[in-house]
């Protein structure tokens, strides 16, 4: 029964927090599972993290006094502390890049009903000192109807508030939180503060401006054509493709020629860094046309020899990679003499020799 009492309405709602302790543990955990699952499904990107946390019962009861209780006695309107409490479950997901923030806000207010928004980005930049923790905070609760059809005391009747923060604002907010007495340190101090705020905002930046420069290079090799080669018909189109055709294979280029050949295989980024090296530590000329090249002649070949490995060595496996390195020695063995270590090698050339024998001797 709500009143005016707050040392009664104190105790009363140490009583229902430890009532409902594991209730609150639960929905934490049910949210968190959620929220990963609708960002998983949105196409949104990679997100760094979504964690939770119950609040401690006494810092609600801070929050409470701080927030509310002199507003609500003066109005003289009764009260029960638990109402009041919208982060008393509290869900932190951290983006990689500072554009996600709007993208993970708009696709959680789509699946819970949204009971307040404070945007500390905005609100930190209408002000003159730049330091501060930046981020979106969300007051959300399950859609009414999803509520209503859960049973009393279920996690789909509490509210929860979601923090929302790029990965650089999540770094600084920690940081931000071990400068004490902000408000009473000499101007020279704020001013360094305010050039690592702003250095750390030039951060989140440049990632995005990385991220979108990278994305736009990938982008561009899946429209060009695979080999570098100009074509027979069309000046323009041929000097265009020259001025590319001279440069050495690159991670995109990469990606460009073993994507056609391996389809369905998802090439990860930090393997085709990897295995772009070790092609240019071997012949650093090494061209997309000469990838394209050495995969359009040999494939095959060591695609049947590949059939026959499998089938003799069943527990064993011959990756994308694997099939490249073949075919890389195939095409020029003797620049590619180590591209395969000495046991797959041997094995290699044994099975040339007794199913592709014209194929023993190196090409011109």
């Amino acid at each position: 029964m709500a009143s005016l009492d707050f040392e009664l309405e104190k105790n009363n709602f140490r009583k229902y927090y430890v009532a409902h302790r594991s209730l609150f543990k639960g929905a934490q955990y049910a949210y968190i599972q959620t929220i990963n699952s609708l960002i998983a499904q949105s196409g949104i990107g990679e997100v760094t993290k979504v964690e939770g946390r119950v609040k401690d019962q006494e810092e609600c009861i801070k929050k409470f006094h701080r927030k509310y209780q002199g507003k609500l006695e003066a109005e003289e309107q009764p009260y029960e502390i638990k109402d009041f409490l919208s982060d008393l479950i509290g869900i932190r997901v951290v983006c990689l890049y500072e554009d996600q923030i709007a993208l993970v806000a708009a696709l959680l207010q789509a699946h819970f009903r949204t009971i307040e928004v404070t945007d500390k980005i905005a609100a930190v930049e209408s002000t003159e000192d730049l330091f501060g923790y930046k981020g979106l905070h969300l007051d959300l609760a399950p859609d009414q109807t999803i509520a209503a059809a859960s049973k009393e005391g279920t996690e789909a009747n509490y509210p929860f508030e979601v923090q929302i923060r790029s990965l650089i604002q999540d770094a600084w907010s920690v940081l931000d939180h071990k400068i004490k007495y902000k408000k009473s340190i000499p101007n020279d101090l704020k001013r360094r503060i305010n050039v690592l705020s702003a250095l750390f905002e030039l951060a989140d930046r440049e990632f995005k401006e990385i991220r979108n420069a990278t994305s736009a290079l990938i982008q561009q090799a899946t429209v060009d054509p695979l080999g570098d080669v100009p074509p027979t018909n069309g000046a323009v189109a041929g000097d265009a493709l020259a001025a590319t055709s001279g440069k050495a294979i690159n991670a995109f280029s990469f990606l460009r020629v073993a994507g056609h050949f391996f389809k369905d295989f998802e090439f990860e980024d930090y393997k085709v860094d990897n295995f772009v090296q070790v092609i240019l530590r071997t012949d650093g000329n090494f061209k997309k046309a000469d990838l394209h090249k050495s995969l359009l002649e040999n494939l095959k070949v060591v695609r049947d020899y590949r059939d026959d490995f499998v089938l003799e060595n069943p527990d064993s496996t011959f990756s994308p990679y694997t099939s490249i390195r073949h075919c890389l020695y195939l095409y020029d063995r003797e620049s590619f003499s180590r591209i395969l270590s000495s046991g797959p090698r041997d094995r290699f050339v044994g099975w040339l020799k007794k199913y592709h024998e014209d194929r023993t001797e190196p090409s011109g």
